[in-house]
């Protein structure tokens, strides 16, 4: 994925957040242009092992996502547990051996294709994000690019929203990147470009420098956006 799509992506998702904190549901709306897809849920593994739906986009959505939870089988399911599971038919002979009871249920709510994307972080396995369509059909090349690019933006924040209250080793704890201020939407676009990185990952990126540095997250912003500090691929200052 070249730097202009991901600065396109990046723009889609500040522009549904019109100035505030960008949010899973901003993510989330972002995907459904993006990937061509109905709705969109999102569901989280908490620390006990249970899962919790954490943002559904409507009544459909949210039914597949409690249709998982209930019945432990279909595709969120097996990418909580692995890559990607895309289903362009629920009603397919293997969709239908594969998840007997989820594939009639979803269909039956109004789903016709699921893909579910892991959310996760090397073995850090943070939840699903499932969308729907209402017609048979799968994902081309680039509208899944788009998508599981977007499910790690989200994968961002749901762990600085879990973590953001942690003290760090130093005891002080880390700026919450709920990017409350306009320096970090630019500088975050910035870094996605100077990296050749998704959104989420620059978002770390920026993070990491200022928690290594004891530094303010919009202050290291201000640097990246004046042009005082570059984030180079191959360089440690970053």
């Amino acid at each position: 994925m070249n730097a202009d799509r991901r600065m396109r992506l990046w723009s889609r998702v500040v522009g549904h957040a019109q100035g505030g904190p960008v949010t899973v549901e901003h993510v989330c709306t972002s995907v459904i242009s993006a990937a061509g897809v109905a709705g969109v849920a999102v569901t989280v593994v908490l620390a006990t092992g249970h899962r919790e739906t954490v943002y559904a986009s409507d009544r459909v959505a949210s039914d597949l996502a409690e249709l998982a939870l209930i019945l432990g089988e279909g595709p969120g399911v097996d990418a909580g547990d692995g890559g990607p599971a895309l289903v362009a038919d629920l009603t397919a002979a293997d969709c239908l051996a594969r998840w007997p009871v989820y594939a009639m249920a979803a269909a039956s709510a109004g789903a016709s294709a699921v893909f579910a994307l892991p959310l996760q972080v090397g073995a850090i396995r943070v939840g699903v994000m499932d969308l729907y369509r209402t017609r048979p059909g799968g994902l081309d090349g680039e509208r899944l690019a788009d998508a599981l690019a977007l499910a790690d933006t989200a994968c961002s924040l749901l762990l600085d929203a879990g973590q953001h209250d942690r003290p760090g080793s130093g005891g002080h704890r880390p700026e919450q990147v709920g990017l409350h201020h306009p320096e970090v939407h630019q500088a975050t676009g910035m870094i996605v470009v100077q990296l050749g990185v998704t959104a989420s990952v620059a978002l770390i990126r920026l993070r990491a420098y200022a928690y290594a540095h004891d530094r303010r997250l919009r202050d290291v912003a201000g640097d990246v956006v004046a042009r005082r500090l570059r984030f180079d691929a191959d360089s440690d200052r970053g």
